[in-house]
This record gives C-alpha cells, sequence and structure tokens, in this order.
C-alpha cells in the first residue's frame, strides 16, 4: 500500500489500520530526515497549506506549521479571533475565500463538533482535522500511537489506561479508535461524571480507581481537566481531583513493573501529574512533541499524494 485511502484526515474512525501504517512508515522516514543537519525536504514545494485555527492552540499549531515548512509548501496561517468571522462570515464563505488564492490543503480546528466532515463536503481541497469540538483529534491520537510504536516496538497487544477527563477530551476518543485498530487494549480511567454515559460500548475497560488502572496498564496516558469546555462542575476542587486521580512517583514506585507515561500537553503541573513524573525517565512526554512533527509531515505529505 503506497497511498491513503482517503483524500482527507478528518478522524482515525475513517481511516483503516493499513492507513495508520503506512502514515507510521512514512514518519518514520521523516523522523530520520529532522536528525539530519538540513532538516528540510522538498516534497511539497508547489503545494499550498492554509492552516486555518477557530479556536486557541500552541502545539498542534506550532508542530503544524514546522512540518509544512519542513516539507517546503507554502504557508497561510488564519486566526478566527482577527477575521472576518468576528464581522459574522460563515464557516464556507471564509474558507472559500482562502481557496480562491489557490490554496491546496487546509489544516483546521474549530469548536463545532463535525465542522471538518461538513468542510469537506463543500470544498474541493484536503482538509486535515486537528481538532473539531469534543469529537476527534487524529493526529494526535496517530503521534501518541506512533510514541507507544517507537518506545516499546509495537502497539499490538499493549494495555493502554487514558486517565483524566474523558468526557470533553476529542484526544480520548481518537486515541481509542487508533489504538483498537492497532491492536491494543484500552481501559478509561476518571470520575465517573468525567466519563461519558455509554463509553463501555466502545469496547474499553472503564475503572474508577487510579491506582488499579496504573497496575493494569503499560502505559498511561493522562488527559487535562478540561475546565474551559465544562459549563457545569463535575468535582468538588482541583485540589479534591488531584488527591483521588492525580499521578505522583509514589503510585509508581508502588508499582511492580515500569510502564510508560504519557500526556497530549498542555501539562496542568500538580493537578492530573506531578513534576516528578511529567520529568521522570518513565515520560516520553517530550518525544511525544518531537514525534508529532514527523506525524504530520507524514499525513500532509500522503494526502498530497491523493487527488
Amino acid at each position: 500500500m503506497t497511498e491513503l485511502s482517503s483524500k482527507h484526515l478528518l478522524g482515525i474512525k475513517d481511516i483503516t489500520a493499513d492507513d495508520i501504517q503506512l502514515i507510521f512508515e512514512t514518519a518514520d522516514n521523516f523522523k530520520e530526515v529532522l536528525n539530519r543537519p538540513i532538516k528540510k525536504v522538498p516534497s511539497l514545494r508547489d503545494i499550498t497549506i492554509a492552516n486555518i485555527f477557530f479556536e486557541n492552540s500552541t502545539r498542534t499549531k506550532l508542530s503544524f506549521e514546522l512540518a509544512e515548512k519542513r516539507l517546503s509548501a507554502d504557508v497561510i496561517n488564519f486566526s478566527s479571533g482577527n477575521s472576518s468571522v468576528k464581522k459574522g462570515e460563515t464557516l464556507i464563505d471564509t474558507v472559500n475565500n482562502i481557496l480562491s488564492m489557490k490554496v491546496d490543503m487546509v489544516v483546521m480546528r474549530h469548536s463545532s463538533v463535525g465542522a471538518p466532515y461538513f468542510l469537506a463536503r463543500n470544498i474541493k481541497a484536503n482538509i486535515v482535522n486537528a481538532g473539531d469540538g469534543t469529537h476527534e483529534h487524529p493526529t494526535q491520537a496517530l503521534l501518541d500511537a506512533f510514541s507507544i510504536r517507537r518506545k516499546l516496538g509495537d502497539v499490538a497487544g499493549k494495555k493502554v489506561a487514558i486517565i483524566g477527563d474523558i468526557l470533553h477530551s476529542r484526544v480520548a476518543l481518537s486515541n481509542i479508535f487508533c489504538l483498537q485498530k492497532l491492536g491494543a487494549e484500552v481501559m478509561v480511567c476518571g470520575p465517573i461524571t468525567l466519563l461519558p454515559k455509554h463509553i463501555a460500548s466502545l469496547g474499553v475497560k472503564v475503572e474508577l480507581d487510579v491506582r488499579k488502572a496504573l497496575a493494569w496498564c503499560d502505559v498511561a496516558n493522562i488527559l487535562r481537566i478540561q475546565l474551559e469546555r465544562q459549563q457545569i462542575k463535575y468535582f468538588p476542587s482541583l485540589r479534591e481531583y488531584t488527591l483521588y486521580y492525580g499521578v505522583n512517583k509514589k503510585m509508581l514506585d508502588a508499582l511492580d513493573k515500569e510502564i510508560v507515561i504519557m500526556h497530549p500537553g498542555p501539562i496542568n503541573r500538580g493537578v492530573e501529574l506531578n513534576s516528578d513524573v511529567a520529568d521522570s525517565e518513565h515520560s516520553i512526554i517530550l518525544d511525544q512533541v518531537e514525534n508529532g512533527v514527523a506525524i504530520r509531515m507524514a499525513v500532509l505529505y500522503l494526502l498530497a499524494g491523493v487527488k
């Protein structure tokens, strides 16, 4: 297999296990490129990519922009805060105006679930979903699984616990789909108020005790509390959340095995994760950031070949 089965990356749900393996193999090659003195290749020299972000982002936006520049693409950055969206312009009009400047590919983050799917049905460019509401964040799931593969050799057969605010997390859903397609076992863990009602129907284990989740898993992917998406209180206080669900070095030392610690960022240090864990030898958090550039290079490169 040398090309993706889809011309867009809208969600992990929409791609195959073969697509994921192809992205990983392509990312392996780009990892080598990123470790060279000259970190640039001319692969997308004639391609123009628009980064359209309707929500704040630091890591994802920088990672995509760096990936695009490493591939020699022309890059347009659009932020809704300083745009005509504030004057009432529709999403389609905004994007069509950008596309009329001969843009080939759109990387979009939007607060509305399904916005990239809506766009893909209405415009001709390739669409990459950089996060839509609480739905999916496919490139984050790909880089997480890629990081597990590089650390442990394979994803199949591994036990991965996703711990924290599952209810409001697009990372959790994409990770569940991705890990299952690659043959991993998945457990979600958090306060019952932060677990979606029918989460078990996705074929994941559900655990309310963080210590039991850590004892079960090979990899713990720890999510932050998404206070910006919470309209009501889901637990009494951050202090109480930390007491029951915060992961610290003492908890890892009590295990009879070594586990891998991951976090999609940004970390709320001292809440879901203590610094003595985030900065420990267990952590591959900075590897995730580095791998994110290679994965996004791979996705953009492969989509550019699917017309």
